[in-house]
């Protein structure tokens, strides 16, 4: 069986921490850049970057060629409308089952998607990334596919949640959502783990799971800062946003974001997804089928992420 993984979105988030964990389990991993990449002494002799995108065939042709497993973390996570999306979300999940299909022998493929998929009609993100999956579900039988839906994702080097625990950690607790608003999250290297533990497995299970921290029926925004008081040791200082507040502020990004180019970081998409009341996810079944637990629970998670970025 080779031990090669071909992987996207390796210089992200989420991506970096999936590549490092698969080099330290003794995988050899393939990773396809549009960037030439350094390579510094500390490089691994077992990665190798493959020159393209998404959109280049010839270059997905040589990523997934002789890989055991292809998983496709790459994603586009900031846009106004949905054009933003498709490539990476949808397009470049098609392109990547056509590739693998192209193989003498088809690799199996993770897509990480988002539990956001789970309720499309709040924004062009979330419909992108249940586009995707539909990609994969329309394959039936022909490819061996799997999807992980993790929800909030943190930990060191994330750009999207350390801002507001930034803030939290010096005593002002934004609540971006309803009160009574619960929440799953996920600590990155236990995504990781969760990757590691699908390439492991002798069959590779077709379907749509769901993971979390193991914390049952999530957390609502005041126990996160309830939280951030006891890391504190002092008071913090919690701020109910109003929803129309946190609109009038999308609005006016979204409009800035088409005189400079830049996608915002706010849109009228990203509020409604904020203020969902339920994105509580379950995570048996991943683990029932994969034996993976998760290892950080939040207190602990939320230590680390700020440690590594003070």
């Amino acid at each position: 069986m080779s031990r090669t993984v071909a992987l996207t979105g390796g210089t992200g988030f989420i991506g970096r921490c999936v590549m490092r964990r698969l080099l330290h389990a003794g995988w050899a991993v393939r990773a396809l850049t549009r960037a030439v990449q350094p390579a510094p002494a500390s490089s691994s002799p077992s990665l190798h970057w493959v020159r393209g995108s998404l959109e280049d065939r010839e270059a997905l042709a040589r990523l997934l060629q002789g890989a055991f497993a292809v998983v496709h973390c790459a994603g586009a996570v900031r846009g106004r409308t949905a054009a933003d999306f498709e490539p990476a979300n949808v397009v470049g999940v098609s392109r990547l089952a056509e590739a693998a299909l192209a193989q003498t022998v088809p690799p199996r493929l993770l897509a990480l998607s988002s539990l956001a998929a789970r309720e499309p009609g709040l924004s062009a993100y979330a419909a992108s990334k249940r586009k995707g999956e539909v990609v994969l579900e329309s394959l039936g039988g022909h490819l061996s596919w799997t999807v992980l839906r993790p929800p909030a994702v943190y930990g060191p080097g994330d750009r999207e949640l350390l801002p507001l625990f930034r803030l939290m950690a010096k005593g002002v607790a934004p609540i971006l959502g309803p009160r009574q608003a619960r929440f799953s999250l996920l600590y990155v290297e236990d995504l990781a783990d969760a990757v590691l533990s699908w390439l492991t497995l002798d069959e590779c299970p077709r379907g749509i799971y769901t993971l979390h921290d193991g914390h049952e029926n999530g957390y609502s925004w005041d126990e996160v800062a309830a939280t951030m008081r006891s890391l504190r040791g002092r008071g913090v200082l919690v701020l109910p946003v109003p929803s129309w507040l946190l609109h009038t502020a999308a609005v006016g990004m979204t409009g800035w974001s088409r005189c400079t180019g830049a996608p915002p970081m706010l849109t009228p998409g990203k509020v409604r997804e904020l203020r969902h009341p339920d994105w509580v996810c379950d995570n048996a079944a991943w683990q029932a089928v994969s034996g993976w637990v998760p290892q950080v629970e939040f207190v602990r998670g939320i230590r680390l992420t700020l440690a590594a970025t003070d």
